[in-house]
Formats: structure tokens, C-alpha cells, sequence
């Protein structure tokens, strides 16, 4: 997979900025499905997490309550987009909590899934809903991820540098990147967090 000059550029300021002590953290994974495919990808994430050593407890958002959040200063949040730009059932039932949830000191790194030619105008819409109340109430994004490979028209899952606000899946049409996708993202923010 071919990436571009900009996504190198990033990795090497990420490197830079590395803080030579490597820190233990534990990771909060929450995420939402209605299909089963995120929970999937999601499963996958937290095994190669574990494989590289970082401690992650993993859970369905439609069984726990918002409030676990606050258990954790690491979270990666797993979501796809639905129907033409809609956030998953369950997140949106939570919805109205999270955008007033105090992020304040937390680290939040998303995963978005979905179908980016049938959903072109908004693969990963749901990602980028979710990341704004982050930065909003005193959140950090991490694991930002090249756009490069994709063929989406729009998505409000991209910040202004064309950047993904999180690892972006796409199971339907590149299943077969899935796995090469999640290790370079768990290499990456490794890095990026200094663990």
C-alpha cells in the first residue's frame, strides 16, 4: 500500500515528538454495531494491541453505560457510519451524553468503518460527529490516518488537511487491507503516545 509524502512527513514529526519514556497505559475500547463488522474489526484492533504489549479492555457501547469513559485517559472509539451519514443505533442513543461528557485530560482515537463507494458523499461521517464534542470539551485526537487509497468524495470523517480523524476500514471493498491498516495504525500510535 502505497502512502503519500504527507502521511511520511507526519510519522516523522510523530517520531520527534516521541517521549523517549515509554509509558504503561490501559486503553478503554468502546464501540458500536449494528451489523457486526465493527464489532469485528474492533476484536481484531484489541488483539493486536495485546499482541504489541498495550493492556485494552474492550466493550459494546449497547451494554455499558457512557459513564465507564471516565475509567479511563486512553479511549479508542469504534463506529461505523450508517445509512447516509448517520451515526450507529447505539451511539446515537448516547449521543446527546457524549457531546456534553467532559473530555478534559482524556486521549481519543476513533475507527471507523464502512463502504466508501456505495456511501461516497459520507463514509465515516459518524467518526467525525464523535470527534467533535471531543476536541470541543478539552479532548486530544490521536491516531490521525492518511486519506490516500480511498476513493470517498466527501466525509466529515477528514479534518481540513485531508487527514482521517481515525483509522478508516472499509471492509465491504478492502477487506483485504484490513490487517496490513490496523498494524501500521497500532505502530503508529505507539509513537504518537510514546508506549
Amino acid at each position: 500500500m502505497k502512502f503519500s509524502c504527507n502521511y511520511f512527513v507526519y510519522i516523522v514529526y510523530v517520531y520527534i515528538n516521541y517521549n523517549k519514556k515509554v509509558q504503561k497505559v490501559k486503553f478503554g475500547f468502546f464501540y458500536g454495531t449494528n451489523t457486526g463488522v465493527t464489532e469485528i474489526v474492533s476484536e481484531q484492533l484489541a488483539e493486536v494491541l495485546k499482541e504489541n504489549k498495550i493492556e485494552v479492555d474492550l466493550f459494546d457501547i449497547a451494554s455499558t453505560p457512557l459513564e465507564k469513559l471516565k475509567d479511563y485517559s486512553y479511549l479508542i472509539i469504534g463506529t461505523p457510519t450508517w445509512n447516509d451519514g448517520e451515526l450507529q443505533d447505539d451511539w446515537e442513543e448516547v449521543f446527546t451524553a457524549w457531546c456534553k461528557f467532559d473530555f478534559t485530560g482524556k486521549k481519543v482515537g476513533f475507527v471507523g468503518t464502512g463502504d466508501q463507494e456505495a456511501y461516497c458523499d459520507n463514509y465515516l461521517d459518524a467518526i467525525g460527529r464523535m470527534a467533535k464534542p471531543v476536541r470541543e470539551n478539552g479532548g486530544e485526537i490521536f491516531g490521525r490516518w492518511p486519506s490516500d487509497g480511498y476513493v470517498h468524495k466527501h466525509s466529515l470523517g477528514q479534518d481540513s488537511d485531508g487527514m482521517w480523524v481515525g483509522l478508516a476500514i472499509d471492509n465491504d471493498n478492502q477487506e483485504e487491507l484490513t490487517e496490513d491498516r490496523i498494524n501500521k495504525w497500532v505502530k503508529q500510535i505507539k509513537i504518537e503516545l510514546g508506549i
